[in-house]
């Protein structure tokens, strides 16, 4: 389209006009232009006030200075400099001859080169040209170093033919290092320059909206693109937008711009793996062929991506390196850009600046905090800031796009922001705040532990915390799903803190953190990770010198031991606990104690010892006022006497537990209760035992405890062979080897096994009954469950009685001198529940 014809001013004063508009642009006073420049400030003044027409090399210079190219106003410096016609050029300077006096200039296009190896971003730059075609403005956000610039920047080059009147980009410097933010009137002013707009058209007095207006208007009748780059926020974009007509403007912010209600945003994240590495080789010259350097080092360009954080400015740097330097190796590169990355400081710097006082304190702190995510409370209890002030300030942290949200709720910093805020938070503040903000996050984690603990019911209560101080907001848990729900979300975070508080030496937290997470892990199948944290845990306590510490440490640790199928070692750790829980005198801790022995020394063979155990420990927990532990300690009981051949005393037993509860329906019906008695009185009672058994098995399922309900199952599948409902049975029992299987751990199968093999002999199914209780032989001598092992020979003994008597006999007398080293006083064979 042909613009219309403007009238010209007089030469000189249009091109003091000009060049006014080149010092706006630029953004400094007459003094420092002029210094920047190398010109005088006397001459300056008068080039700018038209007084003086400049020298060309004095134009040329202070184009340079704001990146413009000079060449379209040496026409008007001509015409300024001399009323007469320039003399005719000479046959070695030739040049394009002027446009005629009423011609219209050419289009303006001020976009930056569009990068070569601009990489990935379909969807995103599919979202930027969807959002132009709907409505004529979009904002790009995101993080520093994300390419917003280069994103804008390639759109733009691809509207260029839709929009061929003008291309403009004004970088409005909100986030540049020394640069104040350019506000609004100088940006319309620049604006307005780019489109050669006569001075005398500019109201140059009404204020602001006056230019603004005179921008629309201009604006209106054009068919442009504008890049609206580095803007800091909504009132300093709000007027340069377009008005009427078809003009289009992409803007990039590093902060979600949410007062420009009508504007579509389009939020840049980082790149994927793939499209860093693709964008690390393409900007770095490499041939992505065997032969180019980061093929040779795959491990250290794993390296270089790490570090980047998939950050296309951090790609792009990390590749400029290794573009100049063909010398170095990919290694070398991993070597320099550990040692710091200052570019980065630089730009998260700028954004940090941004924010208020209590603001840039809390992101500082961010970065102190353990693990990879973290939530409102966490934000909270790092900064002592009460929860509605955190997550306040961690939504303006989020338009601020210092912080990500992976999910609702849970908030996290790119590694590079991290490093950031972690590097602000030791430049900025003392040891000791360092120091009270992480003991702060510690406090609440064991705080925070212990309440989700106290909402997933364990055999004994836990004692309260004493580590610490409770933070000044903690969530609150409706029962255990909402309980495991946050131990499943933080563990990973759990983990982290647990290892910071052992480098920090917080002893107590290093003590009671993992003894809130027993509940967990059990329901978690955690064993292994629960012995590690239970051996650092002892550590701790030796060093506090603290009898109680010390004493619940080595119990602890025992139980851990227990569930790892580590017999001697959990006895050993039972004793080293046993005369210290004596000396602290307290019975709670001496009823679980007991509870533990007699479930090991039961496991290890013993008859009679673990009877007197659980009735010790029920009177222990009666004491103490535990009545739904006591319970438990009454149904082991029943257990045990189950297992000696006497089900009446049994059922009895395990109906007496069932009673203790049966008034609060807060409390669910002891489980291993249930189960006892539903074997129990499998074979007099069958519809009651199977009502009994899937009570314990819905329970087991509702807990998400994968043990317990592989327990219940196998229980199932033994109360159903006692009722002869053989192939019944067998579902039963692979059922509860499948979930087995699936924990990984081959230990807790000497549970069951045995009553498996049993249930195959009476179903006929004999080859599967030796290979049962073989595996049984195997896994026994080398866990000490030597009642197992006894079992087991008698079972082999049975099978073989009538195909191989002497094998048999072999069987049988192995079983017996096992029970009559176990209990002297009694050879009695043990029955299988």
């Amino acid at each position: 389209m042909v613009v219309q014809q403007r009238t010209r001013a007089y030469p000189p004063d249009e091109l003091a006009a000009r060049l006014r508009m080149i010092q706006e642009l630029s953004g400094r006073g007459v003094r420092a232009l002029a210094r920047d420049t190398g010109l005088s400030s006397s001459s300056l003044s008068r080039y700018l006030s038209g007084q003086t027409v400049p020298p060309w090399p004095a134009v040329v210079e202070l184009c340079r200075l704001v990146k413009r190219d000079p060449r379209p106003l040496r026409p008007l410096w001509e015409r300024a400099g001399s009323p007469l016609p320039a003399p005719p050029k000479t046959s070695r300077q030739v040049a394009p001859p002027s446009p005629p006096a009423d011609a219209p200039p050419p289009p303006r296009n001020d976009l930056p080169r569009d990068v070569p190896d601009f990489t990935g971003r379909d969807q995103a730059l599919a979202d930027v040209l969807a959002a132009v075609g709907s409505h004529r403005v979009v904002a790009v956000d995101g993080m520093a170093g994300v390419g917003k610039t280069s994103l804008a920047v390639h759109a733009a080059h691809r509207l260029t033919a839709d929009y061929p009147d003008a291309q403009l980009y004004l970088d409005l410097h909100g986030f540049t290092d020394g640069r104040q933010p350019l506000d609004p009137d100088a940006a319309l002013r620049a604006l307005l320059a780019a489109l050669q707009v006569p001075s005398e058209k500019v109201p140059q007095d009404g204020g602001v909206e006056l230019r603004a207006a005179c921008w629309r208007s201009e604006l209106a009748r054009l068919r442009a693109v504008i890049v609206l780059d580095n803007v800091a926020d909504a009132a300093q974009v709000s007027q340069l937008l377009p008005g009427a007509g078809e003009s289009v403007a992409i803007i990039t912010s590093r902060n979600r711009l949410l007062e420009l209600d009508e504007v579509p945003p389009v939020t840049l994240d980082v790149l994927t793996a793939e499209e860093s590495a693709e964008l690390l080789a393409r900007a770095s010259g490499d041939s992505r062929g065997p032969d180019g350097r980061l093929a040779r080092e795959p491990e250290h360009a794993a390296e270089v991506l790490r570090l980047c954080g998939n950050l296309p400015l951090a790609l792009r740097l990390a590749a400029a390196r290794l573009r100049h330097r063909p010398g170095w190796s990919v290694g070398i590169l991993v070597e320099r850009m550990a040692e710091g990355a200052t570019e980065f400081d630089t730009a998260f710097g700028m954004s940090v600046r941004q924010l208020k006082r209590d603001q840039r304190r809390l992101f500082r702190l961010l970065g102190l905090i353990p693990g990879s995510t973290f939530t409102d409370y966490v934000a909270a209890a790092v900064a002592d800031v009460p929860l509605r002030a955190a997550r306040t300030m961690l939504e303006d942290l989020l338009d601020a796009h210092l912080v990500q949200q992976p999910a609702e709720g849970r908030y996290r910093l790119h590694d590079l922001v991290r490093q950031h805020a972690r590097t602000a938070a030791f430049a900025e503040d003392s040891d000791t705040d360092r120091a009270r903000a992480l003991g702060r996050v510690l406090d609440y984690y064991v705080h925070t532990a212990a309440a989700a603990d106290a909402a997933m019911p364990f055999v004994s209560p836990t004692r309260p915390v004493s580590a610490g101080s409770p933070p000044r907001d903690l969530p609150s848990f409706s029962g255990r799903d909402a309980a495991f729900f946050w131990f499943v979300a933080e563990y990973t975070n759990l983990m982290a803190v647990f290892y910071t508080a052992v480098e920090a030496g917080a002893d107590v937290h290093v003590c009671e953190l993992p003894r809130f997470m027993r509940t967990f892990f059990a329901r978690r199948c955690g064993t292994t990770h629960l012995n590690a944290l239970f051996e650092q845990s002892l550590t701790a306590a030796e060093h506090l010198g603290d009898p109680r510490q010390l004493a619940e440490a080595h119990s602890d640790l025992g139980f851990a031991r227990y569930n790892a199928g580590r017999m001697t070692e959990a006895a050993d750790a039972y004793a080293a606990a046993a005369s210290l829980i004596a000396a602290v005198g307290d019975p709670l801790p001496r009823a679980e104690l007991t509870m533990r022995r007699a479930h090991l020394r039961w496991d290890e063979g013993d008859t009679e010892e673990p009877l007197e155990l659980f009735r010790l420990a029920r009177d222990l927990y009666a004491t103490s006022g535990c009545p739904r532990s006591a319970a438990d300690a009454l149904a082991g009981e029943a257990w045990a006497v189950l297992r000696l051949g006497q089900p009446e005393r049994a059922a009895e037993l395990a109906r007496e537990a069932l009673a203790i509860t049966a008034d609060d329906p807060s409390w669910p019906p002891s489980l291993q209760a249930e189960i006892t008695l539903g074997v129990a009185i499998a074979a007099e009672a069958p519809e009651e035992a199977l009502e009994h058994l899937g009570g314990a098995l819905e329970s087991a399922r509702a807990d998400g405890h994968k043990h317990n309900e592989a327990w219940c199952l196998n229980c199932q599948g033994v109360a159903l062979r006692r009722m002869g409902r053989y192939p019944e049975a067998l579902a039963a029992h692979r059922a509860a080897f499948a979930l087995l299987d699936e924990l990984f751990e081959e230990h807790w199968k000497i549970h069951f096994l045995n009553g498996y093999a049993e249930t195959c002999a009476l179903a006929g199914q004999t080859a599967d009954a030796l290979r049962l209780y073989r595996e049984t032989l195997a896994l026994a001598p080398g866990l000490g469950y030597r009642f197992e092992e006894a079992t087991a020979n008698h079972g082999i003994a049975d099978v073989l009685e009538a195909t191989d008597p002497d094998a048999a006999a072999h069987h049988r007398a192995a079983a017996e001198a096992i029970l009559a080293d176990l209990s002297p006083s009694t050879s009695r064979r043990p029955v299988l529940p």
